[in-house]
């Protein structure tokens, strides 16, 4: 990932636009390169490390088969967002954030069970039963849950991590991942606290170029992540007929030197029958004979 983060690109898309000075959290001093006209300029070279650190974590949990739930309910990145958390095939939410989300999580699972209750009932025909006031009613119902929850209908456990753009606004959603000790992931403006996130990508969370050109390398980091699982799944199935191929193989000569033991053991037995006639030289040679046959079959 690191070669393909250039820090001309993140320049182009004004991602090193902060806040004023005089809405600036102190915390975020260390990534600050310096003040002009009044505005913080963030350091991207640190943003590109910073990147780099957040797409391979994302990368791992990607590829445990965890899901990344991303949170944006600004305007201006809501879309996009939306756009590339979809790619990615990841749960999102750009609408408001409903509270309990995470430590509520069994009641939100109920809200999307009902969605799905409704649709059932327009398959088998149920909902035709209704009035026209009721159905009118499930109907606005049914658009109200999917505005909200739609995009999380497929999230049946809690996410393995949280993204967020703009922790300030989102600071509900932080602090219910704090308490269920979830990673938050997340772009941090110069007037935000970092200390609040385990893996903060300091970045313009205002303007949509800023937000578009980070996700971008987040969403690609997840989408590798996942190919990598499925090549590992796809793995063991390749290499099932490799293995049988060796276990013949393998088994073959232990059959062919099974049938050569037992010459061996006749010819040097066929002496000992031969010298019944002489009683002594037969009771000498007799555990010669034994001994070595001993030994060749050990």
């Amino acid at each position: 990932m690191a070669n393909n983060i250039e820090v001309k690109e993140l320049l182009d898309a004004g991602v090193h636009f902060g806040h004023l000075t005089r809405r600036w959290d102190p915390n975020m001093a260390p990534y600050i390169y310096m003040e002009r006209n009044g505005i913080h300029i963030i350091n991207l070279y640190k943003t590109a490390a910073k990147i780099e650190e957040s797409s391979e974590a994302l990368k791992k949990i990607a590829a445990s088969g965890r899901k990344i739930l991303f949170v944006a309910t600004k305007k201006q990145a809501k879309e996009i967002v939306a756009e590339k958390a979809s790619k990615a095939n990841q749960p999102y939410i750009t609408e408001r954030w409903p509270g309990g989300m995470l430590t509520n999580f069994v009641t939100i699972r109920k809200a999307v069970k009902k969605m799905a209750s409704i649709d059932r009932m327009k398959k088998d025909g149920t909902f035709m039963t209704l009035s026209k006031k009721e159905r009118l009613q499930v109907d606005r119902l049914r658009a109200k849950l999917e505005k909200n929850l739609g995009s999380i209908s497929d999230m049946t456990r809690l996410p393995g991590a949280l993204f967020v753009v703009d922790i300030t606004r989102e600071h509900i959603a932080v602090k219910e991942a704090q308490k269920l000790n979830i990673p938050i992931f997340a772009m941090v403006d110069t007037n935000s606290d970092p200390r609040q996130v385990d893996y903060l990508i300091p970045a313009n969370d205002d303007a949509s170029k800023s937000i578009d050109k980070v996700m971008t390398y987040v969403s690609d980091a997840i989408i590798e992540g996942l190919s990598e699982r499925k090549a590992s799944k796809d793995a063991p199935k390749k290499d099932a007929p490799a293995k049988a191929e060796v276990k013949a193989t393998e088994d073959k000569p232990v059959e062919a030197k099974a049938p050569k033991a037992k010459p061996a053991k006749a010819t040097e037995a066929k002496p000992a029958e031969a010298k019944v006639e002489a009683p002594a030289v037969a009771e000498v040679e007799a555990p010669v004979v034994t001994e070595d046959a001993k030994q060749e079959e050990e």
